[in-house]
């Protein structure tokens, strides 16, 4: 076998694993969530390095330089670890937090030095759980429809599951609001596959994208959930980047002024 496809395998019961309990409401005021998108090269990091920050994925590589450690890493994406190794292992090292897809956990080199969290997905209801089961924990829309109503939500409680909207920035968004952070600032939430990620450069390796599969079927009615049945006056959430394809109307667009005067 070759080398480079040797995958170093384990169990994670040999790594210190944290229950989701540990990290449930001890934060409360702002949190930036840096995502990939193009925007987000733009943001001055270093000035707002005393506000806690949740990334995700190649969005690390803003972190590297200055050394500053992110409250929380997230990452889903098993190709991603593979084709991006060294922003996974830099993320492994830097993370005070990480929440990590219980597969990622057979690359060995690349086990987390902050405390690690396992992501489970929320449970799918039938038909019958769907209409007349309220859930405070895991919120859904109540309606009829196609098939995939009933595995969109927004989880207040990682404990119970995670709704994967296939961008890792919604579960970011679930890791913030389980942790108790009460306004949200969304940086590089561009979703504009047509832009490429801002660490990506030409002729370097460059990981899946399916935003635009996914936009409509999951990701912008994922997006509505949390607008309608979340976000209220304990639970804010703010959009930095004026390029991106979620409304204004579901979450609102903000300047770097307007975050000065609100933090």
């Amino acid at each position: 076998m070759d080398v480079a496809q040797k995958k170093p395998s384990f169990t994670s019961c040999q790594l210190d694993v944290h229950d989701f309990d540990e990290c449930r409401n001890i934060q409360k005021g702002p949190v930036f969530i840096i995502a990939s998108g193009a925007s987000a090269k733009d943001f001055p990091l270093e000035k707002y390095a005393d506000i806690p920050m949740i990334t995700m994925n190649g969005a690390i590589s803003m972190f590297i330089e200055p050394d500053i450690k992110p409250f929380f890493y997230a990452c889903t994406d098993d190709a991603f670890c593979r084709q991006q190794s060294y922003l996974f292992a830099e993320a492994m090292r830097l993370s005070q937090r990480v929440a990590l897809w219980k597969d990622l956990l057979r690359y060995e080199a690349l086990a987390p030095e902050g405390e690690l969290y396992l992501l489970t997905q929320a449970p799918k209801l039938s038909w019958g759980e769907l209409l007349f089961r309220r859930d405070k924990e895991l919120v859904r829309r109540r309606k009829l429809g196609t098939g995939r109503n009933r595995s969109l939500g927004f989880s207040k409680n990682l404990k119970r599951g995670f709704f994967d909207a296939r961008t890792v920035a919604y579960l970011a968004l679930q890791i913030a609001y389980h942790a108790g952070f009460t306004k949200v600032f969304l940086v590089g939430v561009d979703l504009d596959q047509s832009a490429g990620r801002f660490y990506e450069k030409a002729g370097s390796v460059v990981s899946p994208c399916t935003l635009d599969e996914h936009f409509h079927t999951r990701i912008l009615p994922s997006f509505e959930i949390m607008s309608k049945y979340v976000m209220d006056d304990d639970f804010q959430v703010y959009n930095l980047s004026g390029s991106s394809r979620i409304p204004g109307e579901l979450v609102p667009r903000v300047t770097l002024d307007q975050i000065d005067r609100m933090i």
